[in-house]
């Protein structure tokens, strides 16, 4: 099925290409680590932010474009040698490329193409009758074939990208003791939030943000900011989740990470806030504290953040802020934030998309 396309002003286009893109440098100076040197998107800034992910509205029913998002796929032509340029994707049908437009007289190809939330895709671009990978986006994924395409998602995406499975249950252990909704009056909280929802609001508001396995979604929103803003950190996680398992499969060689009693996380993670964890390799990596630091600031943000950006799920985190702090006199809430967010998940009347 083909997707609905819409036309961008050429002031979209350079608004959001020119800062990232626009730059004549020919050093790795973006290269954190995530990339090699020889690496195109070493030198481009924030080449994550490509394809442009933004929010969709077709002008009439903002509710219902809600649930999609408009992608805008970029292809830089710097010295417009380029004839035609065209993406495929899974997005639509493989035999049918999309053909790009140039913008203006600028060195840009763009494409704008309406695709529901919650979805990952992966897509080449054809160049001249070439298939190429995109140049920007760093997001890649190997197909069964062995073939590498590049890769985006949409917002409020919930498949996984940069875990395996068992690092998430790891990942969701550990995040229970940095955030607030595991203490009785969290959980009673969250048990009754997800109930009161009632089918209409399930479907309409929180369409595409599922209850997840993790409590509020954190381990969700750090899965999809490693695989795009923070990828440079994706390697932090991976060695030092494994040094963790092994560290509590030594404390306890019986019991999976799943069933291990809340006091085994509670003292590594007193260990590790302290630097010093008996059994950590620490000649894979030398600062356990910095990752517990670098965890809790993913965790607490992912909890409390924009729910499009995987956590937060259902606006569960903002609800628990909007019910702990009110007026003592009046019982107003002090934290009204469905006054500042946009509908259907918020009442703010002046978004619409």
């Amino acid at each position: 099925m083909k997707p609905i396309s819409i036309n961008k002003e050429s002031q979209y286009v350079f608004n959001h290409c020119t800062k990232y893109l626009a730059r004549s440098n020919d050093d790795p100076r973006h290269n954190f680590g995530q990339f090699t040197d020889n690496d195109p998107a070493a030198k481009i800034c924030e080449s994550w932010r490509f394809p442009i992910i933004d929010s969709y509205s077709d002008g009439i029913d903002f509710e219902v474009g809600y649930g999609f998002n408009a992608v805008t796929f970029i292809y830089p032509d710097f010295d417009k040698s380029v004839g035609k340029v065209a993406v495929i994707g899974d997005f639509a049908n493989l035999y049918e490329p999309l053909p790009l437009s140039r913008v203006g007289d600028s060195c840009y190809h763009a494409l704008t193409l309406v695709i529901p939330k919650g979805r990952v895709h992966n897509y080449q671009f054809l160049v001249d009758g070439n298939i190429r990978l995109d140049p920007i986006n760093p997001q890649t994924a190997t197909l069964e074939n062995g073939k590498t395409w590049s890769r985006f998602f949409t917002e409020s995406c919930t498949v996984p990208l940069s875990f395996e499975r068992w690092e998430m249950v790891l990942l969701d252990r550990l995040t229970d003791h940095i955030l607030p909704f595991r203490t009785a009056e969290g959980e009673n909280f969250l048990t009754r939030f997800y109930e009161s929802l009632d089918r209409s609001a399930k479907n309409t508001q929180f369409a595409h943000a599922y209850r997840l396995d993790q409590s509020v979604g954190a381990v969700n929103f750090i899965d999809k900011l490693l695989a795009r803003s923070e990828r440079h950190f994706l390697d932090d996680y991976h060695i030092c989740l494994d040094i963790i398992d092994n560290v509590l499969r030594m404390r306890n060689p019986v019991t999976e990470i799943a069933a291990m009693p809340r006091d085994m996380f509670v003292d590594i993670y007193n260990d590790m806030a302290s630097g010093v964890v008996p059994g950590w390799n620490y000649a894979r990596y030398s600062d356990p504290r910095f990752f517990l630091k670098l965890l809790r600031r993913h965790t607490l943000t992912g909890a409390f953040a924009h729910p499009k950006y995987g956590g937060n799920s259902a606006a569960s985190g903002w609800a628990y802020l909007a019910e702990r702090y009110s007026d003592p006199v009046t019982g107003t809430t002090l934290f009204d934030w469905r006054r500042a967010i946009e509908k259907p998940l918020g009442d703010a009347p002046d978004y619409h998309g």
